[in-house]
Protein backbone atom coordinates (compact mmCIF):
# COMPACT_ATOMS: atom_id res chain seq x y z
CA UNK A 1 0.00 0.00 0.00
CA UNK A 2 1.32 3.53 -0.74
CA UNK A 3 0.64 7.13 0.84
CA UNK A 4 1.36 9.94 0.31
CA UNK A 5 0.46 13.81 1.45
CA UNK A 6 2.26 16.97 2.96
CA UNK A 7 2.25 18.48 6.21
CA UNK A 8 2.65 22.47 6.97
CA UNK A 9 4.71 22.97 10.09
CA UNK A 10 5.71 26.28 11.67
CA UNK A 11 9.13 26.00 12.38
CA UNK A 12 11.95 26.32 10.58
CA UNK A 13 13.80 23.68 8.13
CA UNK A 14 16.45 22.87 10.81
CA UNK A 15 14.24 22.42 13.74
CA UNK A 16 12.18 19.80 11.84
CA UNK A 17 15.11 18.35 10.63
CA UNK A 18 16.71 17.96 14.30
CA UNK A 19 13.41 16.84 14.95
CA UNK A 20 13.39 14.12 12.77
CA UNK A 21 16.29 12.71 13.95
CA UNK A 22 15.57 13.15 17.63
CA UNK A 23 14.52 9.80 18.77
CA UNK A 24 12.22 11.67 21.79
CA UNK A 25 10.25 13.21 19.50
CA UNK A 26 9.61 10.20 17.18
CA UNK A 27 9.19 8.08 19.85
CA UNK A 28 6.45 10.56 21.25
CA UNK A 29 4.83 11.21 17.82
CA UNK A 30 4.44 7.16 16.60
CA UNK A 31 1.24 5.93 17.84
CA UNK A 32 1.45 3.02 20.12
CA UNK A 33 5.11 3.44 20.48
CA UNK A 34 6.40 1.64 23.75
CA UNK A 35 10.36 2.39 22.92
CA UNK A 36 12.21 3.60 20.75
CA UNK A 37 16.05 3.48 20.89
CA UNK A 38 19.11 3.98 19.62
CA UNK A 39 21.25 1.41 18.60
CA UNK A 40 23.83 2.97 16.12
CA UNK A 41 24.50 5.37 13.39
CA UNK A 42 21.09 5.93 11.41
CA UNK A 43 19.54 2.76 13.09
CA UNK A 44 17.11 2.38 16.27
CA UNK A 45 14.64 0.02 17.36
CA UNK A 46 11.44 0.04 18.26
CA UNK A 47 8.34 -1.72 20.41
CA UNK A 48 4.82 -0.76 18.72
CA UNK A 49 1.72 -1.34 19.73
CA UNK A 50 -1.26 -1.48 17.57
CA UNK A 51 -4.71 -2.76 16.83
CA UNK A 52 -6.44 -3.32 13.62
CA UNK A 53 -9.84 -4.47 13.63
CA UNK A 54 -10.22 -7.25 16.51
CA UNK A 55 -6.21 -8.00 16.50
CA UNK A 56 -3.87 -6.36 18.51
CA UNK A 57 -0.38 -7.01 18.58
CA UNK A 58 3.09 -5.88 19.64
CA UNK A 59 5.71 -5.58 16.80
CA UNK A 60 9.20 -5.22 17.34
CA UNK A 61 11.63 -4.41 14.96
CA UNK A 62 14.41 -2.32 13.51
CA UNK A 63 14.19 1.30 11.85
CA UNK A 64 16.82 2.30 9.70
CA UNK A 65 17.61 5.88 8.13
CA UNK A 66 18.96 6.29 4.83
CA UNK A 67 19.53 8.46 1.73
CA UNK A 68 20.64 11.13 4.30
CA UNK A 69 20.90 14.81 2.56
CA UNK A 70 20.54 17.18 5.18
CA UNK A 71 18.33 19.09 6.18
CA UNK A 72 16.57 18.29 3.07
CA UNK A 73 15.58 14.59 2.84
CA UNK A 74 16.08 11.30 4.09
CA UNK A 75 14.28 7.66 3.55
CA UNK A 76 13.34 6.00 6.74
CA UNK A 77 12.92 1.91 6.38
CA UNK A 78 11.71 -0.38 8.78
CA UNK A 79 10.39 -3.92 9.49
CA UNK A 80 9.11 -5.93 12.51
CA UNK A 81 7.39 -9.46 13.65
CA UNK A 82 4.21 -8.90 15.66
CA UNK A 83 4.11 -12.77 16.22
CA UNK A 84 1.18 -14.96 14.88
CA UNK A 85 -0.12 -11.11 14.50
CA UNK A 86 2.08 -11.21 11.02
CA UNK A 87 4.83 -9.08 9.90
CA UNK A 88 4.76 -5.29 8.69
CA UNK A 89 7.70 -3.65 6.69
CA UNK A 90 7.63 -0.58 4.93
CA UNK A 91 9.41 3.05 4.43
CA UNK A 92 9.03 6.57 4.06
CA UNK A 93 10.71 9.22 1.63
CA UNK A 94 10.43 12.35 3.90
CA UNK A 95 11.62 15.43 1.98
CA UNK A 96 11.38 19.30 3.52
CA UNK A 97 10.64 22.79 1.84
CA UNK A 98 11.13 25.50 3.44
CA UNK A 99 7.81 28.11 2.66
CA UNK A 100 9.20 30.57 4.78
CA UNK A 101 12.17 31.28 7.30
CA UNK A 102 9.23 30.17 10.08
CA UNK A 103 7.27 27.62 8.19
CA UNK A 104 8.39 24.19 6.61
CA UNK A 105 6.48 21.62 4.37
CA UNK A 106 6.82 18.08 4.99
CA UNK A 107 5.87 15.89 1.96
CA UNK A 108 5.72 12.25 2.73
CA UNK A 109 5.67 9.24 1.28
CA UNK A 110 4.52 5.72 2.45
CA UNK A 111 5.12 2.42 0.97
CA UNK A 112 4.02 -0.52 3.64
CA UNK A 113 3.76 -4.13 3.58
CA UNK A 114 2.16 -6.77 5.70
CA UNK A 115 1.77 -10.40 6.11
CA UNK A 116 0.14 -12.76 8.00
CA UNK A 117 -2.89 -12.59 10.36
CA UNK A 118 -3.06 -9.12 9.52
CA UNK A 119 -3.12 -9.71 6.09
CA UNK A 120 -6.22 -11.32 6.40
CA UNK A 121 -8.39 -8.49 7.48
CA UNK A 122 -8.91 -7.50 4.41
CA UNK A 123 -7.19 -4.28 1.92
CA UNK A 124 -9.91 -1.88 2.94
CA UNK A 125 -9.22 -2.39 6.68
CA UNK A 126 -5.70 -2.69 6.64
CA UNK A 127 -5.25 0.82 4.43
CA UNK A 128 -7.94 2.59 5.98
CA UNK A 129 -5.87 2.06 9.62
CA UNK A 130 -2.72 2.69 8.24
CA UNK A 131 -3.80 5.62 6.84
CA UNK A 132 -4.87 6.99 10.06
CA UNK A 133 -1.64 5.81 11.69
CA UNK A 134 0.31 7.79 8.91
CA UNK A 135 -1.92 10.89 9.33
CA UNK A 136 -1.68 10.58 13.54
CA UNK A 137 2.07 10.46 13.45
CA UNK A 138 2.46 13.51 11.36
CA UNK A 139 0.20 15.59 12.81
CA UNK A 140 1.46 14.44 16.39
CA UNK A 141 4.67 15.80 14.91
CA UNK A 142 3.70 18.83 13.42
CA UNK A 143 2.17 19.45 16.97
CA UNK A 144 5.33 18.66 19.11
CA UNK A 145 7.98 20.52 16.16
CA UNK A 146 5.92 23.21 16.21
CA UNK A 147 5.07 23.36 20.19
CA UNK A 148 8.92 23.53 20.49
CA UNK A 149 9.89 25.97 18.06
CA UNK A 150 7.20 28.78 19.97
CA UNK A 151 8.89 27.65 23.49
CA UNK A 152 12.61 29.06 21.77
Amino acid sequence: MQMNDSQRIPASRNQVWAALNDPDVLKQCIPGCQSLEVTGPNEMTATVIFRVGPVKATFGGKVTLSDLDPPNSYRISGEGSGGVAGFAKGGALVRLESESADVTVLHYEVDAQIGGKLAQLGARLINSTATKLVGEFFKSFADVVSAKAEAQ
